[in-house]
C-alpha cells in the first residue's frame, strides 16, 4: 500500500462523510444500494479508454478503514461521536463487478458495479473515482503511444512532470497500456516493473569534455551503457566520441548499447546518426529518441523513415496531455430493491437504471462489432437500440456473444488472481487486435456502437417519464 495507507479513511470528499453520517443519524445506512461506475466521453479524441486501476483499487478498497487519529481528527471538525464510533470498526464489506483490467471500454457502458450498503458504497465513490479515471486515462494514453510505436521498445519517463504522487500510478497503468519500462524506481519496485534510465546532461556537463565523460560511464555499465549525445553537437562531436568509446568497449569484450536524442530535429538526426554509426560497423547500437514525445509525433517520426529503435515518453504520458481527466462518474443505479435513475432533460446526461450486464458482439473472423447493455438477469436479445436516438437500432443476433462483466470482490475481499501490469498489457493488445483499424486511427476514428436492450431502454424511459412528466421522445 502507498504512503496514504495509515490514514486511507480520510482520502475522500467531506460531503460523502456527511452524507454518511446523514444515513446513519437517519437510520438508513444499511439500506441496499448499487452504483455504477462510467464514463461519457473518450479522451484524446479516440474511439475507447483502456480501463485500468481495477487492481489499485480494489487494494485501497481492501485496506480502507478509519485510524483512531482519523477519527480524532473527525471528531475535531463537527462530525458526531455516534458516527464515528461506528467509523472505528468500519470496513468495505460490498461486492464489486467489473471488466476484467485492460479490456478496452467505451462510452456509457456501467464498467464496474458496486453493490453493498448505501453507507459503504457512498464511502469508497472519491476514492474508486481518482483511481480509475487517471489509470483508465494513463493507460489509453500508453495504448495510443504503442500503437503509433509497433513493436519498437517504449520507456515511460515522467514522474518528474506528473501530478505529485499521481507519477507512481502513472507508471504502473503505462506499463499497462503497452510500455515497457519506466524510469520511476518507487513504482518499478512496488508494482514489479522493469526500471530502466541513462544519464543526463548534467553528467557530461560534469567532466572536462565529452568524451572523458562517456568513457567513465562506459567503465561502470560496460553491458548497459546508453550515451546522450547531444550536450554539444549530436553530429560534430556526440556521435564520433560515443563511435570511440563503443570501440574501446568490444576490445574489451562489450558493446556500446545505444545513443540517446534529446533534442533537435529528430528525423533528420537519427538517419544522420544511423549512418554514421553504421559505417563504423556499429549496426547493433541502438536510437533511443526522448523529448516530448506522443502518439502524434512518433507516428509522424516514423512515417519519415526516422531510425528510431526506442523512444522515451515523458510528460504527454504521465500527465494525460491533452485531456488532462477522464470524465468517469459513479451514478446510483438500485436503491432498496427499485431501480433508479437520475434524469435530466439532456436523455445524453440521463443514467440507466438497475442491475445491468455489458455484452460484446464479435463476429466470424474475432473482430469486436458492438456492445451491448442489459439488465444483468435479461435473457438473449436480438436488437440493440442506440441510447439517444430511438430511430437507430443494430441487429445482434448472427454475433457470438461475450459477457464482460465478472465479480472482482465478495464481501470486502478481492476475489481476482493477481496480474502484473506486463499481463494486463498483452491482454490489452490482444483486444486492441480485435479492433478494427477504423477505431485505431488518431483522426477522426470511427465511433464505436454501444446499444441497450428493448426491455432496458423502456424502463429508462417509464422512470424518466414519471419523474419529467413527459415522454422522452
Amino acid at each position: 500500500m502507498l504512503p496514504i495507507q495509515n490514514n486511507i479513511g480520510l482520502y475522500t470528499d467531506h460531503y460523502e462523510l456527511t452524507m454518511a453520517q446523514g444515513y446513519f443519524l437517519s437510520n438508513r445506512h444499511l439500506k441496499r444500494a448499487s452504483f455504477d461506475y462510467f464514463f461519457r466521453k473518450n479522451p484524446y479524441k479516440g474511439s475507447y479508454v483502456v480501463f485500468s486501476g481495477l487492481s489499485s483499487l480494489l487494494e485501497m478498497i481492501e485496506a480502507f478503514h478509519f485510524s483512531p487519529e482519523d477519527c480524532d481528527y473527525l471528531l475535531s471538525i463537527g462530525f458526531q461521536s455516534s458516527f464515528v464510533d461506528y467509523l472505528r470498526t468500519f470496513r468495505f464489506q460490498g461486492n464489486i463487478h467489473a471488466v476484467r483490467e485492460g479490456e478496452l471500454v467505451f462510452p456509457y457502458e456501467p464498467t464496474l458495479r458496486v453493490e453493498g450498503t448505501i453507507l459503504e458504497t457512498q464511502l469508497i465513490e472519491t476514492l474508486l473515482l481518482n483511481v480509475l479515471n487517471f489509470e483508465s486515462l494513463i493507460a489509453t494514453k500508453a495504448s495510443r503511444i504503442r500503437l503509433a510505436a509497433g513493436d519498437r521498445i517504449l520507456m515511460e519517463f515522467g514522474l518528474r512532470r506528473a501530478q505529485g504522487l499521481g507519477g507512481v500510478h502513472a507508471s504502473k497503468a503505462a506499463v499497462s497500456g503497452g510500455f515497457n519500462s519506466t524510469s520511476n524506481v518507487f513504482s518499478a519496485y512496488y508494482f514489479d516493473l522493469e526500471s530502466s534510465g541513462t544519464m543526463a546532461h548534467s553528467w557530461i556537463q560534469s567532466f572536462d569534455d565529452e568524451l572523458e565523460a562517456f568513457r567513465t560511464y562506459a567503465k561502470h555499465y560496460p553491458d548497459e551503457c546508453t550515451l546522450l549525445v547531444d550536450t554539444y553537437d549530436t553530429l560534430k562531436s556526440g556521435i564520433p566520441n560515443a563511435i570511440t568509446v563503443a570501440r574501446e568497449l568490444h576490445q574489451q569484450g562489450h558493446e556500446l548499447a545505444a545513443v540517446r536524442l534529446d533534442s533537435g530535429d529528430l528525423t533528420y538526426l537519427s538517419k544522420k546518426a544511423r549512418r554514421l554509426l553504421d559505417d563504423a560497423g556499429l549496426q547493433h547500437v541502438k536510437i533511443v529518441a526522448s523529448n516530448q514525445l506522443d502518439e502524434i509525433i512518433i507516428q509522424s517520426l516514423l512515417s519519415q523513415g526516422a531510425p528510431i529503435d526506442i523512444f522515451g515518453v515523458g510528460t504527454s504520458l504521465a500527465a494525460g496531455k491533452e485531456d488532462a481527466a477522464l470524465d468517469g462518474v459513479y451514478k446510483l443505479a438500485h436503491f432498496d430493491g427499485t431501480p433508479s435513475i437520475k434524469v435530466s432533460e439532456n436523455i445524453a446526461k440521463m443514467t440507466l437504471p438497475g442491475i445491468k450486464a455489458i455484452h460484446r458482439f464479435v463476429d466470424q473472423d474475432g473482430l469486436f462489432g458492438a456492445d451491448g447493455i442489459s439488465f444483468a438477469d435479461e435473457p438473449d436479445y436480438e436488437f440493440i437500440h442506440h441510447p439517444t436516438d430511438p430511430h437507430k437500432q443494430k441487429e445482434i443476433s448472427k454475433y457470438t456473444k461475450e459477457s464482460l462483466i465478472q465479480e472482482a470482490m465478495h464481501d470486502g475481499k478481492n476475489i481476482l488472481s493477481k496480474q502484473t501490469p506486463a499481463e494486463v498489457a498483452q491482454y490489452t493488445q490482444k483486444r486492441l487486435k480485435q479492433l478494427t483499424e477504423e477505431h485505431k486511427r488518431f483522426l477522426n476514428p470511427h465511433v464505436y456502437k454501444v446499444g441497450i436492450s428493448e426491455k432496458l431502454q423502456q424502463n429508462r424511459n417509464d422512470l424518466a417519464k414519471q419523474y419529467l412528466k413527459k415522454d422522452l421522445f
